[in-house]
């Protein structure tokens, strides 16, 4: 098969489609033909360098992948050859074919086409764990959302409001949004131009928000502890904007408040498996349903995953950017 490589770490150029030997399937495991992977920021981070998958998985970039099943490994059941599903990976997306194990699988939703679903599953996963699972947002909440019009944005912003709470996102431009307000968002804060310390206290009358997703990290601790409401739940989930940040105790404690850091590529795979159960439970019903959908800004072909990177790198995309296998 083929797949992309990173021979030696560095820029967008470090990237190589080149022939490799294909998965072997093992217990508990299916091979999928891949159609569509996405790009995430940790594949960007792999690419140079900082980021390596976890021992014993694929070596090659990619997340999470859509596809069609190709062979099921000895003590799976419930899947088929031919089967179109998507999947959460540890790595490996970046390439025609992947084993995955069995727990990690998703059906293809109602419709959502087969390419289109290589959206879904890391940005569900990781939401829903985080936002639901973890910080337990409840109906009549205000959740904030950091870099709405990204993957995680778009996907947290409908998950947000389907479950009836008040949203509110941070994005760099007009553009940007007026497609988190398309989605359902409540309160628009330009970081670029507004302090949404400030911008969220006026919007919820001196209250905050009850929950906030986060991946700047120490760039926005303290000001994120600021905006908590009391009783309020902060969620790091990336380190953008540094990882060593000054944290006020004293502000923490009087807002009787929770931080909470995590990952999701390194887990093990029971507790994947756990979340992707929870996912198709809760959360593929709205998608089928129509009232959570992927936001997919371009599809491109897999082996210029280099121009992805690009586009990705730039900021200048909303929602997912796909990779799509050669037919």
């Amino acid at each position: 098969m083929y797949a992309i490589t990173i021979p030696e770490p560095g820029g967008p150029e470090a990237l190589v489609w080149g022939e490799v030997d294909d998965p072997v399937v093992g217990e508990g495991e299916v091979l999928v033909d891949v159609v569509a992977t996405a790009v995430n920021r940790a594949d960007i981070l792999q690419r140079q360098g900082f980021y390596d998958p976890p021992p014993g998985t694929s070596p090659y970039p990619g997340l999470e992948c859509s596809g069609r099943v190709a062979q099921v490994g000895p003590g799976v059941s419930g899947w088929a050859v031919g089967d179109e599903v998507c999947a959460l990976l540890s790595g490996g997306g970046y390439a025609e074919k992947v084993v995955v194990p069995a727990g990690q699988l998703l059906p293809v939703p109602e419709g959502i086409t087969v390419d289109r679903a290589a959206a879904l599953p890391e940005v569900v996963c990781t939401v829903w764990s985080n936002v639901f699972m973890v910080a337990h947002l409840r109906p009549g909440e205000t959740f904030l959302v950091h870099g709405g019009s990204s993957g995680i944005g778009t996907m947290a912003v409908q998950l947000a409001k389907a479950v009836g709470a008040k949203v509110a996102v941070t994005a760099g431009t007009k553009e940007k949004l007026e497609r988190c307000a398309e989605l359902g968002a409540d309160i628009l804060i330009n970081y670029r131009e507004q302090d949404f310390v400030a911008e969220l206290r006026e919007a919820t009358d001196g209250k905050g928000a009850d929950v906030i997703l986060d991946n700047m990290g120490a760039k926005y601790l303290d000001r994120n502890v600021q905006a908590l409401a009391v009783n309020g739940r902060l969620v790091i989930i990336g380190m953008q904007g540094g990882v060593k940040g000054e944290l006020n105790i004293g502000a923490l404690l009087a807002k009787r408040a929770a931080i909470t850091a995590t990952t999701l590529r390194a887990r093990p795979v029971e507790e994947k498996s756990a979340i992707v159960a929870a996912v198709r439970e809760h959360v593929w019903p709205l998608v089928s349903g129509g009232h959570v959908r992927p936001v997919v800004d371009r599809e491109i072909p897999m082996p210029d995953a280099a121009e992805a990177h690009r586009v990705v790198e730039g900021s200048s995309h909303i929602g997912k950017v796909l990779l799509v296998t050669p037919s």
